[in-house]
């Protein structure tokens, strides 16, 4: 899991402390930091050794391709070993970077909308980016809030 600091807190040789007040880590596992310019924040994450990709690592490709998305309020989800993670800006302004316990669809959509109304976003005049494998009847079911549905 991961969590995110602003750059005027980071301490990298604290790291490890950092994650383990939002994250239980195993002693095996590695702490890892990626800066994130754009929004003048650290993403600190760990590398579980059992995992070829971690939750932290696929945060910070989606944080990554965020301001990519057209729209001023600018979502971006991914289902990943049962959690969503979900990504909202409005504008150059990043609201909310966040891991939900996700094990199917139905919960996920539960999470977007519960993260939405929480910023007082409308899904009718937003578009949501969906990373990753999305099947057809949740891209429809995505369609009936959202004004569209974009794929990267």
């Amino acid at each position: 899991m991961f969590t995110l600091v602003p750059s005027g807190f980071f301490n990298p040789s604290v790291e490890r402390e950092t994650l383990t007040e939002v994250v239980e880590l195993k002693e095996t596992d590695s702490v890892k930091h990626r800066e994130i310019p754009q929004y003048d924040a650290v993403l600190i994450y760990n590398e579980d050794e059992d995992s070829s990709v971690s939750d932290g690592s696929l945060m910070f490709e989606m944080l990554r391709q965020l301001p990519d998305c057209k729209e001023y309020n600018k979502i971006i989800c991914c289902i990943s070993g049962g959690f969503l993670l979900l990504a909202i800006a409005q504008g150059k302004s990043l609201l909310l970077a966040n891991a939900y316990r996700a094990s199917d669809f139905t919960t996920a959509e539960y999470w977007i909308f519960l993260a939405m109304k929480s910023l007082q976003l409308n899904p009718e005049v937003s578009t949501v980016c969906w990373k990753g494998e999305l099947e057809a009847e949740d891209e429809m079911s995505l369609y009936r809030y959202f004004k569209a549905v974009d794929r990267i």
